[in-house]
């Protein structure tokens, strides 16, 4: 991938999708494609292929997707599956069909089982029965990394499956009921700090534990994987395993210690109360990111400077 190829960026609005956009112009890339959903919807699937007719990218990051917290995935399982079965199915398909150099396609670490040791490393993916809450996505997630590594054996394609752990930014949902743990906790501390409410109620005990990526990190991962070139690469191009790699800083942190971190930058001083009826989702998941980090990439925001960015983007209109 070179200044001058041509980059069709799918989902540039969302917050990966965005960022990845971002991260190009940084880069030098200014010859990048993408369309709106009104423009474009990647579940048609002979718009999309009239779209790799006409346009032909060389290059496509696959960053379109249905995606939501435990909320969202438990009660729209059958929107969560179908639509982003079709997304992946149609793109993945017509870049092969037109030609597409490489594809890098965005994940979850949801794929991987509930029970999974820790840290979580790309060989554990199918060892075990997913977290109930989100499988209809993980499942959608899991045929996508297994459509790229199918193309590849068959067809010698090189696309890569990029999974990376939980992240925040810019553009991110901030829908109580549809969002992440870390948007939902920065608006519920902003809106109670204004409301002057005494205390703001966290789902579950607490007592899990997350990691956080932010979004321009994740990013800047996708795109310096796309400009290796295919022999520093050549661990992920094999006949046995999927072209699977972590993308993460390696680090977690409890949701306790979360929520206490953005009441102290949101300036929230009520009581945290945790609601013990909610679910916790899987107790602990953090990424193993040696696979990455092998390949000469690590993230460079700690995550109290990424929240502190991301709130100020959020008072800015972000929301």
């Amino acid at each position: 991938m070179n200044s001058n190829s041509k980059i069709y960026v799918a989902g540039h609005r969302g917050l990966v999708g965005s960022a990845i956009v971002r991260s190009l112009t940084r880069h030098g890339f200014s010859n990048i494609v993408y369309r709106t959903h009104a423009e474009l919807d990647l579940i048609d699937q002979k718009s999309v292929a009239d779209f790799f007719d006409s346009e032909r990218p060389e290059h496509v990051f696959l960053a379109a997707a249905k995606v939501g917290g435990i909320h969202a995935n438990n009660t729209y399982p059958a929107e969560f599956i179908q639509q982003n079965l079709a997304i992946q199915i149609n793109v993945i398909h017509e870049a092969w069909r037109a030609g597409v150099k490489r594809l890098l396609f965005l994940g979850s670490s949801c794929i991987y089982p509930k029970e999974c040791p820790q840290p979580i490393r790309e060989e554990y993916l199918m060892t075990g029965p997913l977290e109930s809450t989100n499988k209809s996505y993980a499942v959608a997630k899991i045929a996508g990394i297994e459509m790229c590594h199918a193309y590849n054996r068959q067809y010698g394609t090189k696309y890569i499956a990029a999974m990376p752990t939980n992240l925040y930014g810019p553009n991110d949902n901030y829908d109580l009921n549809n969002s992440h743990v870390l948007p939902a906790l920065m608006r519920k501390m902003h809106e109670a700090k204004l409301k002057g409410d005494k205390h703001v109620v966290v789902w579950g005990t607490g007592t899990p534990r997350r990691e956080f990526l932010h979004s321009d990190d994740m990013a800047d991962a996708c795109v310096y994987l796309m400009k290796q070139e295919d022999e520093k690469l050549q661990g992920l191009f094999n006949e046995t395993e999927p072209p699977l790699i972590n993308v993460g800083c390696g680090e977690d942190l409890t949701i306790r210690e979360l929520a206490e971190l953005i009441a102290e930058i949101v300036g929230f001083k009520g009581e945290l109360v945790f609601d013990t009826s909610k679910p916790d989702g899987t107790m602990r998941k953090v990424m193993d990111v040696t696979r990455i980090k092998k390949l000469g990439w690590k993230p460079g925001t700690s995550l109290r400077e990424g929240i502190l960015a991301t709130y100020s983007n959020y008072l800015g209109g972000g929301k």
